[in-house]
Parts: C-alpha cells; sequence; structure tokens
C-alpha cells in the first residue's frame, strides 16, 4: 500500500455496518500533506489519512515516529508548518486548541494532566467550561441562571460518572488515586465536553493487564454507546488489532502503511520498522 494512499479499506467505508453492528458515516476528519518543522528537526513529513465517523482509528509506529505530534496538530496544540486538516468540512492550517474544543474535539494525554488536588467531580466538571454561558460573577455568587446553568452540567457529568463505573471515587483527591483510575478520570473529563471526536494519547500506557481489559471495554462502549469517533495513540498491539477499525503506521515522522489491522499486519514495511522488533 502506497504511503500515502488516503483510500480507505474496501471494508471500512461509509454506510459500511462493521460485524459488531456500528454504521460507519462519512468522513469527519481529513489530514491532508501535513508536516511539522522544528527548527531543523522534521517531526511530519507530509502525512496524510481520514478518519470516517464512529470508527475507531489508530496511530502506532516507534517512539519517536511523530504520533503524539500528530494528535497536536488536530486538536490545535501545534501548527502546521505545510498541510491542511479538515474537521467536519472545514479546513484549516492551523487553529487553536479551545476552537478545537469548541468543534467537538477531545484529548487525554499521554502523561496524565489532571488537577491532582482536585475531586474527580470536579475535575471531570472542567470538562464542562465551554458550556458554560454565564458570566464569572454569577457562577462565583451562585447567583440566577448560574444555578440552573450549574444543575444542569453537573447531571451530564454524574452520567458519565455512571458510564465509566466512579461512583466511588466521585469526592476523591485525584492525587490519591492509582494510576489506572486516574486514567478513567481523564477519559472521563474528556468525555464530559460530549466531543465528536476524542483523541487518545497512549490511553493504557502504564496499566496492568486487568486495567488494560477494563479501558478497552470503555473505549468501545464509547464508540458504540455515543457514537463519538475515536483516534488513539497504543503502543500494545494485541489492544491495537483487537479494537480498531483501521491503523496508520507512522515511522521518522512518515506514513509507512494504512489500512485495515490484518493489512497493517502484514505489511512488510511495517513488520520491519515496527512489528519486528521488540519494544518496551
Amino acid at each position: 500500500m502506497a504511503p500515502n494512499d488516503t483510500a480507505a479499506s474496501p471494508n471500512i467505508a461509509p454506510g459500511v455496518t462493521t460485524p459488531d453492528g456500528r454504521t460507519i458515516g462519512d468522513e469527519i476528519l481529513n489530514v491532508e500533506d501535513v508536516s511539522l518543522a522544528f527548527g531543523g528537526v522534521k517531526a511530519l513529513s507530509n502525512v496524510s489519512f481520514n478518519v470516517f465517523e464512529g470508527e475507531v482509528r489508530a496511530i502506532i509506529g516507534p517512539n519517536g515516529a511523530g504520533k503524539s505530534s500528530m494528535l497536536n496538530c488536530i486538536n490545535g496544540f501545534y501548527k502546521p508548518t505545510e498541510g491542511t486538516i479538515t474537521f467536519k468540512g472545514q479546513s484549516h492550517a492551523a487553529m487553536e486548541t479551545y476552537e478545537a474544543a469548541n468543534q467537538g474535539i477531545a484529548r487525554t494525554f499521554q502523561n496524565i494532566a489532571l488537577f491532582r488536588g482536585m475531586t474527580t467531580l470536579d475535575n471531570i466538571m472542567t470538562g464542562r467550561n465551554l458550556q458554560m454561558k454565564t458570566n464569572f460573577i454569577m457562577q462565583a455568587l451562585y447567583y440566577g441562571p448560574a444555578v440552573k446553568e450549574e444543575l444542569e452540567n453537573r447531571e451530564v457529568v454524574e452520567r458519565v460518572i455512571d458510564f465509566l463505573e466512579i461512583e466511588s471515587i466521585r469526592k476523591t483527591v485525584v492525587g490519591r488515586l492509582p494510576y489506572g483510575l486516574q486514567k478513567r478520570v481523564e477519559l472521563a473529563r474528556a468525555l464530559a465536553s460530549e466531543p465528536d471526536m476524542l483523541l487518545l494519547d497512549e490511553p493504557m500506557a502504564g496499566m496492568n493487564h486487568e486495567e488494560k481489559e477494563d479501558m478497552c471495554r470503555y473505549i468501545l462502549d464509547v464508540n458504540d454507546e455515543f457514537g463519538t469517533t475515536i483516534v488513539l495513540i497504543e503502543h500494545d498491539m494485541s489492544v491495537v488489532m483487537d479494537i480498531s477499525d483501521r491503523v496508520v503506521v507512522l515511522d521518522y515522522g512518515q506514513k509507512i502503511a494504512d489500512g485495515t489491522p490484518d493489512e497493517v499486519r502484514g505489511n512488510q514495511r511495517v513488520i520491519d520498522a515496527y512489528l519486528g522488533v521488540q519494544h518496551d
């Protein structure tokens, strides 16, 4: 498969119903010839791929391949040097992170980015900030429309807490939680914004086998029950091959393969660059 061939696999295309009963929608994201450089170092070089609404799309590759840089370009944290990114029909060379959030893109991070001194509930409530329309004074005084708005947003957060089965830790300070639960709280905060597309940067890094199984189940449930499009980076190949509809492979900032898990697993360039090498 050509490195920059963005055509969908014949098994995954708009209107196709997957074996587990999900229907793949139209293209929601298109990354076209995106490059990113830091001084003389090129993190990404003419990378192109697309994502369909409702699919689980994985990005894999060795350390330093440019995977996190790509997510950072999609959600506006980095500004591509070249190329365009189209999300829900709107094309841009670069945008701010708040614009990405307003358009329906949410993100979790490889290194947990929670407020460690705040409770689980308060951390998840920060995911509703963009939905808060009343002014700061009303919110601070808990007065007038701010009361109704707070209750409405709290209902959304409580549904997310129930969904991810973290009721028992809702009032626990996040810094006291074990690593696996902190990862789940970060997922909950992202879900609280009710995104159309969720970017997950190594959501299972550092987890034991049981925690990985739980996280896989939650990711698939989010995709199935909410219809949320998932784009994830993950090093555990058994996870990637089990839950992904399509996989794009990066190596030294370039795309070397794109297709279904079976197609990627059998691609010799991927085997040589990544799958054939033992990684920690």
